[in-house]
């Protein structure tokens, strides 16, 4: 499972302080694109062979609100692996590792020229299968 710290700012928040509900999508986004990078790739080496990768479903569980300054972790794992398709489920923690939110998010692979879906690259592929464990 990768983990990611990340900060609560203002631009974060409402005017009560609390984490605007869609931002956890972004923060969300970070975790995935950090545990590709874990595993050997960045969004940069993707877009370089003209490949993309898009959310096509997310389900969320809100459970407790963020708040300004705190440092919240991100945890991603891959699942469900297939040629084209993966899913990630994520879960957002607070400083003593109590849930915020739990997230099962599909991706797909698409081709940026026509955005039409393509296969994974084979050495992401492997690498996803491994840390999927099979699931």
């Amino acid at each position: 499972m990768s983990s990611l710290k990340i900060r609560i700012y203002f631009e974060d928040t409402d005017a009560q302080g609390v984490v605007y509900n869609s931002n956890y999508l972004k923060f969300l986004e970070r975790g995935r694109t950090e545990f590709l990078r874990e595993i050997g790739y960045d969004q940069k080496q993707l877009l370089d062979n003209d490949i993309i990768f898009v959310v096509k479903k997310v389900s969320l569980d809100f459970i407790k609100p963020a708040e300004l300054d705190d440092i919240i972790e991100v945890r991603s794992k891959i699942f469900g692996v297939k040629n084209v398709t993966f899913s990630f489920y994520q879960e957002v923690l607070d400083s003593n590792g109590l849930k915020i939110l739990t997230a099962d998010v599909k991706c797909g692979c698409l081709e940026t020229n026509n955005k039409k879906p393509t296969k994974v690259p084979t050495k992401l592929l492997n690498s996803m299968m491994e840390k999927s464990n099979g699931i």
